[in-house]
C-alpha cells in the first residue's frame, strides 16, 4: 500500500466494490469503515478495514471520529446517502471545521435543504413538510385549487419523498387522495412538493477549492429507469446556465471540497428549478457509466477532491475535458419484471442484437411472484449500452420499457 504522507490518508465511509477498487489501484492511503459483514471480505483480500455500523447519528459519532484521528486519518469520504451525516461528523473534527456537520445534516433532509436553496435565491417548487395523510390530501387539494382547477379536471400529481433516503426510495407519486391511503404510518414525516413540468435531469460534480473541476450533466430518459452521460447536444446547450446554478449552489451550501450530485428541472420557458442534491455518489452506476464514457475514474476523481493534501496540478491534470473527450455516449436501464409471474429471465433478442448493447449485471430469478411495487420501487439489475449518437441511445433506452426481461 502507498505509504506517500504528501498525499492524503482517507476513510471510505460504507461499501462498494467499485470504490475500494479504484482506492487500492491509487496514490493515497486509505482504510474502509463498514458494517461487521464486510470483515471476512476485506481480510481474505487484504483491505485495511475498520468495522462500524452506520445506525443514526448518535453519541459515538466522536469515538468513531477521535479513532480515525488517532489513526491519522485526513479525511472521510462518504459512499452513501446513509453516511453522508457521519462524514460530517467525523470531518468536522478531522479538519477542525465544526460547520461541516450542519452542512452535512442540510444534504441529508430534502426539507431543510429546500429551505435553504429558497433563502439562497434559488429557484424551487411550492414545498411543505407532512406529518401525517391529512397533511398530504390537504396539500394536494390546495396546490390544484392554486393551479384553477375545475370540477371533473385530473388533478397535478404531487410527489411524496422521504426526508433522508437517496434518490427514489421513498418517492411516492400522488394524483388522488386514495393515493394517500397506501402510505404507511412509518414513512411520516416526509416532503410533499408541487410537480414540476419539466426536462429533469442530474449534475456530478467534482469540487476542489470551492470551484467545480468537473461537470457532468446526466440525462434522465425516464426517472427510476434510465440514463445516460454525457448529455444529448439539446440538454448540453445549457451546460453554461446549468453551471452558474451549481456555483451558486456551491455559494449557498457553502461548499468547499468533495462531490455533489443535485438534480434540477429545466421548464418549458427555459427556467432552471432546484430539485435536490446529494453529497455521495449518485445511484444507476453514473460514475462506471463516465468511466466507459471517458476513461478516467470517477471514484479516484472523488478521492482527490476530497483530499485536503490535493495539489492543484493534480487535480486540474486528473479530470479530462467535458463532453469534447468523451469518446461515445453510456447509458443504463434498471429492469423490473413487466409480469406478475416469472420463471426465467431472457435479454430480448432485439436488445442483444442492437451495436449499442454491451452487457447486464441481471440475475435468474428466486422467486416466481414479482412483488407489487410500492413507490418507485428497486429495479432487479441494470443492463448497459454505449453508442456514438445520443439520439439513438435515448430511444433504445426508451424501447426497453416495452420488452420484457424476465418471462
Amino acid at each position: 500500500m502507498n505509504t506517500n504522507t504528501d498525499k492524503g490518508y482517507i476513510a471510505l465511509l460504507g461499501w462498494s466494490l467499485n470504490a475500494v477498487e479504484a482506492a487500492a489501484d491509487f496514490d493515497r492511503r486509505y482504510l474502509v469503515v463498514a458494517p461487521d459483514w464486510a470483515e471476512e471480505y476485506c481480510t481474505t483480500h487484504n483491505i485495511p478495514y475498520m468495522a462500524w455500523n452506520f445506525e443514526r447519528l448518535n453519541d459515538r459519532s466522536m469515538e468513531i471520529a477521535q479513532k480515525l484521528k488517532d489513526k491519522g486519518i485526513d479525511v472521510a469520504i462518504p459512499l452513501f446517502e446513509e453516511t453522508v451525516e457521519w462524514a460530517g461528523a467525523i470531518n468536522s473534527v478531522l479538519l477542525d471545521k465544526p460547520r461541516l456537520l450542519g452542512q452535512s445534516m442540510l444534504m441529508r433532509d430534502k426539507s431543510l435543504m429546500k429551505r435553504r436553496a429558497q433563502l439562497g435565491g434559488i429557484r424551487v417548487g411550492i414545498f411543505e413538510e407532512a406529518h401525517d395523510r391529512d397533511d398530504v390530501v390537504r396539500f394536494l387539494r390546495r396546490v390544484n385549487q392554486t393551479l384553477l382547477k375545475l370540477d371533473g379536471d385530473p388533478n397535478d400529481p404531487i410527489h411524496f419523498k422521504a426526508f433522508d433516503k437517496a434518490g427514489c426510495l421513498g418517492h411516492r407519486v400522488i394524483r388522488t387522495p386514495d393515493d394517500v391511503d397506501g402510505i404507511p404510518d412509518d414513512e411520516f414525516p416526509a416532503l410533499i412538493e408541487s410537480h414540476l413540468d419539466g426536462w429533469e435531469f442530474a449534475v456530478e460534480a467534482w469540487i476542489h477549492n470551492g470551484k467545480i473541476r468537473f461537470l457532468n450533466i446526466s440525462e434522465y430518459v425516464t426517472l427510476g429507469y434510465s440514463v445516460y452521460v454525457p448529455a444529448s447536444p439539446e440538454l448540453e446547450k445549457y451546460r453554461e446556465k446549468i453551471t452558474r446554478q451549481i456555483e451558486k449552489l456551491i455559494q449557498v451550501f457553502d461548499i468547499e471540497f468533495g462531490f455533489i450530485h443535485p438534480e434540477y428541472f429545466v421548464t418549458s420557458d427555459g427556467e432552471m428549478y432546484f430539485g435536490e442534491v446529494a453529497y455521495r455518489p449518485p445511484g444507476f452506476k453514473v460514475f462506471e457509466l463516465l468511466e466507459r464514457a471517458y476513461g478516467f475514474n470517477a471514484y479516484k476523481g472523488l478521492i482527490l477532491a476530497f483530499d485536503p493534501k490535493t495539489t492543484e496540478k493534480e487535480i486540474t491534470d486528473f479530470f479530462p475535458r467535458e463532453v469534447v473527450d468523451a469518446s461515445c455516449y453510456a447509458g443504463c436501464f434498471g429492469v423490473y419484471p413487466r409480469r406478475r409471474v416469472v420463471s426465467k429471465l431472457e435479454i430480448p433478442q432485439e436488445t442483444e442484437q442492437h451495436p449499442y448493447f454491451e452487457s447486464h449485471e441481471l440475475s435468474t430469478p428466486l422467486e416466481e411472484t414479482v412483488t407489487k411495487r410500492t413507490a418507485f420501487g428497486t429495479h432487479w439489475g441494470l443492463a448497459y449500452f454505449k453508442g456514438d449518437n445520443a439520439d439513438t441511445l435515448h430511444k433504445l433506452l426508451k424501447r426497453q420499457e416495452e420488452l420484457d426481461y424476465y418471462i
